[in-house]
């Protein structure tokens, strides 16, 4: 009977700090495996938008992240390979892969009632209360690339298929981004669900909404297809990266991947958690806006998690947006809360258009609607997200300190 092999991720040292520096990456991950084994490393930046890797068997798929300051492979190897391959001079890191789901569709079941109009236009309850609509005539988020990184996104659906622009699946076996499970759905909606006269409208309505596919059917996923996700929107040119995703414990990898991408100019925004505890991965990290959620009376959801992570905050409970099938429904969770802030950050920066993700994180942290104690605290961050006060601001703002580790 073979080996049982397991999927892991592999940091390589930069090659300037690499025993040999002619190796390449791949290669060296190539060498422990057998020979004739047939893996394909797919690099994440070559799938064209609307493709998928492809079905195969999970033991032959791995990945191959081409950035400079995060070299990253990830493959499944037995454990004669892990340790040969630890004790290669040019690797940095081999840690064991971990699952990561959907955060809020384990606390907030989809709920139909109350179905908007299709013959008028409903502007969701959190929409108004993070101050969207008194902001769009600022910027409606024109043309801002926001990627949802999710279980992917039902571009069929009338409220968001006029600014669907494309996407990817890294689940394999999923032929398209499109979204099986309905979570992704939900957060598009409040991102940029369109003004169209029916149904609801998001946070930034006229944004350009991107499916990076990384959870399957059942909401689950692990961090390679998280790491390989981030990389494409890297390459892609994306401006804002929503994950309402999340996992218990740290990677190495992916705490490397969202600092490039921080440098590469992007503004990466994260569920906190459902855990009523302490804050999940990748939120936790300092280089990725961790949202706590808060109800319509601007108290924090008894689900949500806090700590010394939490950088802003935005309504999660009873979230009214769109979902599969073109229907509409409520959810809750911190994974309702994050598309708030990442909808404000594609229309903050329509209206700042100039901007670095950093001046764009300093306005979304100085001009929010302090709620609790005086400044920054643990339930709510800096406060409140708002769309108007950040959007009508003159940059530059005062740098305010991200949090985390």
């Amino acid at each position: 009977m073979s080996e049982k092999r397991k999927s892991v991720i592999i940091t390589f040292k930069a090659k300037e700090k690499r025993s040999d520096k002619s190796a390449d990456k791949v290669d060296i991950v190539r060498s422990v495996l057998p020979k004739g084994m047939q893996t394909y490393f797919f690099d994440a930046t070559s799938l064209a938008s609307g493709a998928s890797v492809p079905a195969m068997d999970q033991d032959l798929i791995a990945y191959d992240v081409n950035q400079y300051e995060s070299p990253i492979v990830t493959a499944r190897l037995t454990k004669a390979e892990i340790e040969e391959l630890s004790k290669n001079g040019n690797v940095a890191e081999v840690e064991e892969d971990q699952v990561c789901y959907a955060i809020g569709s384990q606390f907030g079941h989809l709920q139909f009632e109350n179905q908007p109009s299709i013959l008028a236009e409903t502007v969701p309850a959190g929409v108004v209360q993070i101050k969207a609509p008194q902001g769009w005539p600022s910027s409606q988020g024109e043309g801002i690339r926001v990627a949802v990184v999710d279980t992917g996104i039902d571009y069929n659906h009338s409220d968001l298929k006029a600014n669907y622009r494309g996407g990817v699946s890294f689940v394999a076996g999923a032929s398209t981004p499109m979204d099986d499970h309905g979570h992704g759905t939900h957060c598009a909606g409040t991102v940029a669900a369109a003004i169209n006269g029916a149904g609801v409208v998001g946070v930034a309505p006229s944004a350009y909404l991107y499916a990076v596919k990384v959870l399957d059917s059942s909401g689950s996923g692990s961090y390679s297809q998280i790491i390989s996700g981030i990389d494409w929107c890297i390459q892609n040119g994306m401006r804002v990266v929503s994950m309402s995703l999340g996992g218990s414990g740290g990677s190495t990898a992916l705490q490397n991947i969202c600092n490039t991408a921080w440098s590469k100019g992007l503004l990466v925004v994260a569920a906190a958690g459902n855990t009523g505890a302490s804050v999940g991965y990748p939120a936790k990290y300092k280089n990725v806006i961790a949202v706590s959620a808060i109800d319509s009376a601007n108290a924090l959801a008894g689900f949500s998690s806090r700590g010394p992570e939490v950088d802003i905050c935005a309504p999660g409970v009873n979230v009214l947006s769109t979902t599969r099938g073109g229907a509409y429904g409520t959810m809750s969770g911190t994974s309702m809360a994050c598309p708030h802030v990442a909808g404000a950050a594609a229309a903050v920066w329509g209206a700042h258009r100039f901007a670095s993700n950093e001046q764009i994180w300093n306005l979304l942290a100085y001009y929010v609607d302090n709620l609790g104690a005086p400044g920054w605290d643990a339930s709510f961050g800096y406060g409140r997200v708002n769309v108007d006060r950040a959007a009508l601001a003159l940059t530059p703002a005062p740098v305010i300190a991200k949090k985390g580790i």
